[in-house]
């Protein structure tokens, strides 16, 4: 049976009058089926702009800065990537940012930020800087053959900021002079930056930050050194290169990351005490609003310990304010908050589910509670006393955007509307809410709103009207199912479940789509990225299923640490659960269950078919990992602990040892440039299996990384994945 939302509904009159199947091929090709699919969105200092990056009809991965004026609500492209950029070749630096960032194959303008006065935005394009006027002039700053890096613009608007060949640079804004604060950069030392496991597992992404007044800047000084070097063949379409690369694997030494504070005429710097232990993650840096006191987040090794340090920016003094600990590990987030009379707003997980907290001269006061999650502070509004954040307070499924007073605590206040799953970013005040909202039948929109959640202006409506680029395929559109099913030990788990127009007697064949791991939730009430494939994979009469197993996120710290030291256990109970589950459903054919996953998902895969031989009548790997101990520091660490302590755990939860289980055909698929799950993850596979006679298909993609992105690659990976289900299930007999 299928269901349709009312936008769907609304055109049917337009659609075809049979429904028309979509091609995979179009599912990668431009324009996206999603529509205008914004990144970045952010409102002006002075609220009267937004800016946002929006990709063009013609190129969906070519994103061009716009303006929107909220009064008028009138729009107009402020910066045209093409027109201003060189097209130049970027650096291997920002080559790899970018696939930390996971906007690997994103072209033209990938960031930006807004000048305090509201006057200017500074525009990084193709390794260069710009600065873009809202009268549509553009003011080009550097034009170097180096490529400049995380471009910032100081509290006041007096500098602009910049990383160059490893240094710390300021311009002034008026005259353009450049000033470098550091100059030893270079080889293994770099300032400025964030080290490779800050990028890819804490999720921070800068090495500097500017203090209000634009008194100091807080640098990081990170020497990587101590981190050993993996040669790693980069295989590429016409030649191979060896590449020497700083890697922490797992066990191995991190980088050496210290903090200064520098003043921005290079006359001061101090080193920021932070303890004698050097072997520590710097998780987060933020300044108190009057630029008295650097706050400092000092995760242990372990993860097992965050320390909150004030530090004295004048002499690099500090003390503690306070500490979380796990006996599994401690999550970060970016919900820290410091607030003018000195308090803190503060994010916990030590009720067993991730809330907020005020911490004010030591005493805490617990603002929300119960058995869901808050997962970001949007803002802050200090003169009614109020902080705003997304959270899932209905369902683990949907995320709303909610208010609780930090002053008298009650009830959190919902904003925006149910049936949506909602993001949200605000202004300084609080006083707006820039607000993207999507559905499985609505594609992502975005509006400004009111702090009460009324719908002020849209700024990407993104209306599925029949000039849309998914209007073709409408009439066959599916609307997800969800519901839960009971895992191994009570646990309700969350499923999506897209199927084809059911005719009653007949069986269908299930495309099991598996994730799994960590921070990984999967089966959300939205618009999600793999949509249009999925009912591309219904459209040849596939149901396509996804269950949320242990491990992953949103459902409290029991439920997500039940894989700790044992990955590959109970995600895999609960994925056969899921898969029992769907053979008793009197519309599956139990004997045509094929499951496929990436990157975790791909070591999903492998780990299922090799508890479960016969279970599924095929699988597809892409870029699994195999051997927990290729991977870096700070994510298997976290999970499995130290392998040089105690490689027990590394020993179970790898897929190499129980590869010559799998018994049923299998395709592996690997970008051969990948520096995220390295290519010797699947070639130490390739060799078990070859060595043990176990029978396999491949596909390898030259000079590919982990996402093998553009056009012409995803197309081609789909069509070989589905080529080969095709074959092994869904058209066998």
């Amino acid at each position: 049976m299928i269901f349709r939302s009312a936008a769907v509904a609304l055109l049917l009159a337009s659609a075809p009058a049979i429904a028309r199947d979509l091609p995979l091929e179009r599912v990668f090709s431009s324009p996206s089926l999603a529509g205008p699919t914004p990144r970045e969105a952010k409102l002006s200092p002075d609220g009267r702009f937004v800016t946002l990056l929006k990709n063009r009809a013609d190129d969906k991965d070519r994103y061009d800065l716009w303006a929107i004026d909220t009064a008028t609500g009138q729009q107009r492209m402020l910066v045209d990537s093409q027109k201003i950029g060189s097209g130049g070749a970027i650096s291997e630096e920002e080559k790899m940012r970018r696939e930390r960032a996971r906007i690997a194959g994103t072209k033209g303008i990938t960031e930006y930020g807004w000048a305090p006065d509201s006057k200017s935005i500074l525009v990084p394009i193709d390794g260069d800087l710009y600065q873009a006027m809202l009268d549509g002039k553009v003011r080009r700053l550097t034009s170097t053959a180096a490529t400049e890096i995380n471009a910032k613009v100081s509290e006041t608007g007096r500098y602009l900021s910049f990383l160059r060949d490893q240094n710390l640079y300021v311009m002034d804004a008026s005259s353009g002079q450049e000033r470098a604060l550091t100059s030893d950069g270079g080889k293994t030392l770099s300032w400025g930056a964030a080290e490779f496991v800050a990028q890819e597992e804490l999720a921070r992404d800068t090495g500097y930050w500017w203090s209000p007044g634009d008194r100091y800047l807080a640098v990081a000084r990170v020497d990587e050194s101590p981190v050993q070097i993996v040669r790693r063949a980069a295989i590429g379409a016409s030649g191979t290169s060896l590449i020497e690369q700083r890697y922490p694997s797992a066990g191995t030494k991190n980088a050496i990351v210290d903090l200064y504070l520098m003043t921005p005429d290079g006359k001061s710097r101090v080193k920021a005490d932070l303890g004698a232990n050097p072997d520590y993650y710097l998780a987060r840096v933020d300044w108190a609003r009057d630029g008295s006191s650097l706050y400092v987040q000092r995760l242990s090794r372990d993860q097992k310990r965050l320390d909150v340090l004030r530090v004295d920016p004048a002499t690099g003094k500090s003390s503690m304010l306070f500490s979380e600990t796990s006996p599994t590990w401690v999550n970060l987030n970016d919900n820290f908050k410091p607030l003018k009379d000195g308090s803190l707003i503060w994010s916990s997980e030590r009720s067993g589910y991730p809330h907020l907290y005020r911490w004010q001269a030591g005493k805490w006061t617990q603002l929300t509670r119960g058995n869901w999650a808050v997962e970001d502070v949007a803002g802050v509004d200090e003169q009614a006393g109020r902080v705003y954040f997304t959270g899932t307070a209905e369902t683990p499924i949907e995320q709303q955007l909610y208010w609780v007073s930090y002053k008298s605590p009650g009830a959190p206040q919902r904003v925006t509307e149910q049936g949506w799953y909602n993001k949200a970013v605000m202004d300084k005040g609080a006083t707006h809410a820039l607000v993207t909202r999507s559905n499985p039948s609505q594609p992502s929109q975005t509006y400004l709103a009111d702090a009460a959640g009324k719908r002020l202006a849209w700024i990407e409506e993104n209306a599925l009207n029949a000039a849309h680029p998914y209007a073709p395929y409408v009439d066959s559109h599916v609307k997800p199912t969800f519901g839960t099913v009971t895992g191994p030990d009570g646990t309700p788990l969350h499923y999506r479940m897209l199927t084809p127009r059911l005719v009653a007697g007949k069986r269908y064949p299930v495309f099991f789509y598996v994730y799994g791991g960590p921070h990984g939730q999967q089966v959300t009430d939205e618009w999600y990225k793999a949509l249009p494939l999925h009912e591309a994979l219904v459209d040849k009469g596939w149901i396509v299923f996804t269950i949320d197993n242990r491990g992953t996120n949103r459902r409290g710290t029991k439920f997500e640490g039940a894989i700790y030291r044992k990955m590959g256990d109970a995600e895999l109970a609960d994925q056969l659960a899921g898969v029992e589950w769907l053979k008793r459903q009197p519309f599956v054919d139990p004997g045509k269950v094929a499951v496929m996953g990436w990157s975790y998902g791909g070591y999903m895969t492998l780990k299922l078919l090799e508890k479960a031989p016969g279970v599924f009548a095929a699988g597809a790997a892409v870029a699994p990992v195999t051997k927990w101990e290729l991977y870096d520091t700070a994510y298997t660490e976290r999970y499995l602990g130290n392998p040089s302590v105690d490689p027990k755990p590394y020993q179970t939860s790898g897929a190499l040892e129980d590869a010559v289980k799998i018994k049923d055909p299998l395709l592996l698929v690997h970008g051969m440039s990948d520096d995220n799950v390295v290519f010797q993850n699947s070639t130490e596979l390739y060799a078990r299996l070859q060595q043990n006679k176990v029978p396999f298909e491949m596909m390898t993609y030259p000079g590919a990384t982990h996402a093998i992105a553009g056009e012409g690659p995803q197309t081609h990976v789909w069509t070989t994945i589905t080529r080969f289900l095709d074959a092994q299930v869904l058209n066998k007999r």
